[in-house]
């Protein structure tokens, strides 16, 4: 696979890297985990140079980690492990429709905490990438990130990054420590990245990485109707994906088809090179449990689109229905 950079000073890394939070956390929880399925997917992934591995304490939670640092055992150093803190799960069940009840928690004391216990959790003794998951409102981000730069000074991770802010946060973090990556939702159907914080990334050296690339399944045309959603699934609660908005979102996935079937790529593909057709910072990680999609994920690596098939793209228009 092509290799970038993660951030100016980064490891080289592959072009798409591997959301593992489907494994173990949020979609379609009626189905059973399978285990061996899944480290054989992170192992597959290493095998095609997907090498940047994203997942989180909050996933499970812990479970997610846990079941990446079992997949890891023995192949650990051709992995670049990100993984998070600053969410923490208060109820497994208190959330909408029987969902993980989190809320941020940016306390120093908290994040200190943390990173030992991911690292044990994970099986190694550093962090690629350490991210702050979600900006806590009730504490000065200067003071997390002030407590994640610890890390770092004490060997337990090697780079920090942000997820899901704004330019003043990212400033404000710069401020104390590096900022090595941004982690924001961006697709062909969320965008707004595009506006401010997208550019200050390129700009400043900063990798950016797209979670759910491929707007959450529906950019591929997995779903047509709500009732193709499994039961106890987090996309029943998204706006999006209520029946009446996503039928009138399904001209979007048709639109990526047709590019797909002009020039003989999946929509998955598509929708992958288009986001990494915004520049070599810009490094996205679908998220998936199944060898088939893990294959056709990273041949998007391969997919070069034309002046002519970025233009119809950057046409789509927005979805109707908010993002959460």
């Amino acid at each position: 696979m092509r290799t970038t950079t993660l951030g100016t000073h980064g490891p080289r890394i592959g072009v798409i890297g591997l959301g593992a939070m489907g494994m173990s956390f949020a979609y379609d929880m009626v189905t059973p985990r399978d285990e061996a399925t899944s480290v054989s997917v992170i192992h597959q992934a290493l095998d095609l140079g997907m090498t940047l591995i994203d997942t989180s304490d909050v996933y499970g939670p812990y479970t997610n980690e846990e079941l990446l640092g079992r997949a890891l055992a023995g192949r650990r150093d051709g992995a670049v492990i990100a993984t998070k803190v600053g969410l923490e799960s208060i109820d497994p069940t208190g959330g909408p429709g029987g969902s993980p009840l989190v809320r941020p928690n940016g306390r120093p004391e908290h994040v200190r905490a943390a990173i030992d216990g991911s690292l044990r959790r994970l099986g190694t003794d550093h962090i690629d990438l350490y991210q702050l998951h979600r900006v806590d409102p009730e504490i000065p981000i200067e003071e997390t990130w002030g407590a994640m730069a610890e890390a770092v000074t004490a060997g337990k991770a090697l780079r920090l990054g942000l997820s899901e802010v704004t330019v003043e946060q990212i400033q404000r973090a710069q401020s104390v420590h590096a900022v090595t990556t941004v982690q924001s939702e961006f697709s062909l159907w969320t965008r707004d990245v595009q506006a401010e914080v997208l550019p200050y990334c390129e700009e400043h050296g900063i990798g950016f990485l797209p979670y759910s690339p491929l707007g959450r399944g529906f950019l591929v045309g997995r779903f047509t109707s709500f009732d193709d959603l499994p039961e106890n699934d987090q996309r029943r609660r998204l706006p999006r994906f209520q029946q009446d908005n996503l039928r009138a979102n399904l001209d979007i996935a048709a639109k990526v088809r047709a590019v797909a079937d002009r020039i003989g790529a999946t929509p998955a593909q598509v929708a992958l090179a288009w986001l990494t057709a915004q520049g070599p910072h810009v490094v996205p990680i679908p998220g998936t449990k199944t060898p088939k999609y893990l294959a056709d994920n990273a041949g998007a690596a391969d997919v070069r689109l034309s002046p002519a098939d970025l233009a119809d793209l950057d046409a789509i228009q927005a979805p109707v229905g908010a993002r959460y």
